[in-house]
């Protein structure tokens, strides 16, 4: 069954399952706290962390876990460092069970990888 439409981001995080809203109420944190000038949006029916317009990364929630989900291209040089933390690392996302703490130096090492890669080749999300 496919995710409701939700129509906003209050919505969207009014909306989450009472074991989803701790990781990814963080995970926003996390992700605003990165950089001040990040706008979040609604992609795909996800919040999204933007910068000049281009979606550099998005959040996801499952039943039992997040996703922290990044341009395919670009995570394929972080994945090793998710896997050798003990997480499951997919085309292009992280895998964070509800059942295990954030890890937080991670994620916040992952989202930096991005910015810095932006910040070099203005890479957008389909490269």
């Amino acid at each position: 069954m496919p995710s409701p439409k939700r129509a906003s981001l209050d919505d969207y995080y009014a909306q989450l399952s009472d074991a989803a809203r701790p990781h990814l109420e963080r995970l926003r944190e996390l992700s605003l706290a990165a950089a001040p000038d990040l706008t979040e949006k609604l992609a795909w029916n996800n919040p999204a962390f933007h910068r000049d317009d281009v979606r550099l990364w998005m959040l996801q929630a499952f039943k039992a876990h997040c996703s922290l989900r990044f341009p395919t291209h670009q995570f394929a040089d972080q994945r090793a460092a998710v896997e050798a933390a003990g997480y499951e690392a997919g085309e292009g996302f992280v895998k964070l069970p509800y059942d295990r703490p954030l890890p937080e130096d991670l994620l916040v090492a992952l989202i930096g990888a991005r910015l810095a890669e932006f910040e070099r080749t203005g890479s957008t999300w389909s490269g």
